[in-house]
């Protein structure tokens, strides 16, 4: 798949840098097509969510609340299935891995023919001890194949596009991580039913993800009893409290499949339409990215309230405006002008390569590569993406304007609920999450204080909440995972140990 180069001229400036009511929309555009990465996505979701209420739609399939209801789950025959999903070795890889992964699918509705994809890497040690940990993506409609391979997963790919390296903070060093692209349409998940990507929204993919649990774990019986956490991050914020919730419901019904749910953790977490606007314009201000000015017209004209005045919108443009061509995920990285040549970066962030999402598309369209990840191809309406085409926010039914109910839901149950967030994301910034904490308004178990790597550098910030963990990660973005491998793995093993990170 040839990647082609890019000059820079004004004309690509205006390429780059799209408007949105919101906050600004980033889609690195190439000659032939474009990536959208889960930045972008989840900028035109918020977007069109301000759209909606700028018009002052009453729009109820949108705006409705996810209720969490026991859910009829059928549970198919998976005999011989794990077997024919074991991945023998991934093209490029560099050596024999030293765990076992495999890679397949999951039928969620055999009468339409909807099926999802998967990729599970057990623990590089002792698996059986180790907890069964699932990793979600956001957007919505974008993939965690594609975050595994960027973020968390064993391997990372390579510039030249054929090529792995191993990554010294995967995830499996501590769990056994599986990865679902979901819902259907997004990644190499599918339908037979055309009609089924235009029905998709929270509600319908927490009910298909909680299907391809049970029926995944009929594939991996050994698993059935597990100690079972859900991670993930950005529109993960809906995607994991909601199907956290319907796990729970299930669990309570007599008969019902058990799944060992432990606790959930959310990165930048995009948890509420109003907060996040209000939190990405104050996160603007206070990090000299627009003037003392447009955020003060901002704060005048604005109310975050759920209406969104021509004034108002006026402001949130000149804040956009300012901002000039940045990656969103992080404010101090560099932007990808040439994924032809990595050497013309021009000093990364953390070392962090800002064209990684070229090489793991052009890596998962290789026909030898969706061979070994046993991918069905013909099923497919799209090449594999970072984010899908045919599942957007144009086709979203359904998204409750605040997460903050389930979250309490979580609290209430008892769950081990973890928020933790990168302090270098202008999408769903600290702020966002700050805001959200304060509407919850929990009592305090353990004071704010910084927490340590295992390099003894100050990994972030943590407060411990009753039913809550909040952490920041320093120097981070949007994938805390990217920026920070080190101190995201010290988190999530704190996480999966049920502590604070260390002091």
């Amino acid at each position: 798949m040839a990647i082609s180069y890019r000059s820079k001229s004004s004309s690509l400036a205006s390429k780059i840098r799209r408007e949105a009511f919101a906050i600004q929309l980033f889609c690195l555009v190439f000659t032939h097509g474009a990536i959208v990465d889960q930045a972008a996505r989840l900028l035109q979701f918020s977007s069109s969510r301000m759209e909606i209420q700028c018009h002052h739609q009453d729009n109820k399939v949108h705006r409705r609340s996810h209720i969490n209801r026991a859910t009829t789950t059928n549970i198919s025959p998976q005999d011989g299935l794990k077997e024919a999903d074991k991945v023998s070795e991934l093209p490029g890889q560099p050596g024999l891995a030293v765990f076992d992964q495999y890679a397949g699918y999951v039928t969620v509705n055999s009468a339409s023919g909807k099926a999802l994809f998967y990729y599970f890497a057990e623990a590089a040690e002792d698996p059986s001890t180790k907890p069964l940990v699932l990793w979600l993506n956001g957007g919505p409609g974008c993939s965690s194949l594609g975050g595994a391979m960027l973020e968390i997963g064993p391997f990372f790919v390579n510039s030249d596009n054929m090529t792995l390296s191993t990554n010294n903070y995967a995830w499996n060093n501590v769990a056994n991580m599986l990865f679902l692209e979901s819902p259907a349409g997004v990644g190499f998940s599918y339908s037979n039913t055309t009609s089924d990507y235009n029905n998709t929204g929270d509600s319908s993919t927490a009910t298909d993800a909680y299907t391809f649990l049970v029926n995944w774990l009929e594939r991996f019986p050994e698993y059935k009893s597990r100690d079972f956490f859900i991670t993930g991050e950005s529109y993960g914020g809906h995607y994991i409290p909601q199907l956290a919730n319907t796990i729970l419901s299930n669990n309570k019904i007599t008969n019902a499949p058990i799944i060992n749910l432990k606790g959930v953790a959310i990165g930048n977490a995009y948890l509420d339409d109003n907060t996040n606007t209000r939190a990405t314009m104050d996160y603007y201000w206070t990090h000299a990215m627009i003037s003392r000015e447009t955020h003060q017209a901002v704060q005048q004209h604005c109310s975050f309230n759920g209406t969104y005045t021509g004034a108002c919108r006026t402001a949130i443009n000149a804040a956009n405006n300012q901002l000039g061509i940045i990656d969103p995920y992080n404010i101090y990285a560099s932007v990808c002008w040439n994924a032809s040549n990595p050497q013309e970066l021009h000093g990364s962030a953390a070392n962090t390569d800002p064209c990684s999402h070229y090489y793991i598309q052009s890596y998962l369209n290789r026909p030898e590569v969706q061979r070994a990840l046993h991918a069905n191809t013909t099923g497919l309406k799209q090449p594999w993406s970072d984010c899908s085409d045919i599942i957007t926010p144009d086709n979203w039914k359904d998204a409750p304007v605040s997460m903050l109910p389930s979250i309490q839901q979580l609290i209430s149950s008892e769950l081990s609920t973890w928020l933790y967030s990168g302090d270098i994301d202008s999408v769903c910034p600290v702020t966002s999450t700050l805001y959200s904490l304060d509407t919850l308004g929990l009592p305090t178990n353990s004071s704010w204080r910084s927490w340590y790597s295992d390099d003894d550098q100050v990994g972030g910030y943590v407060v411990g909440y009753k039913g809550l963990v909040f952490a920041t990660v320093r120097g981070s973005g949007h994938m805390v995972p990217t920026y920070q491998p080190r101190r995201a793995l010290t988190l999530f093993s704190s996480f999966l140990q049920g502590k604070l990170p260390p002091e």
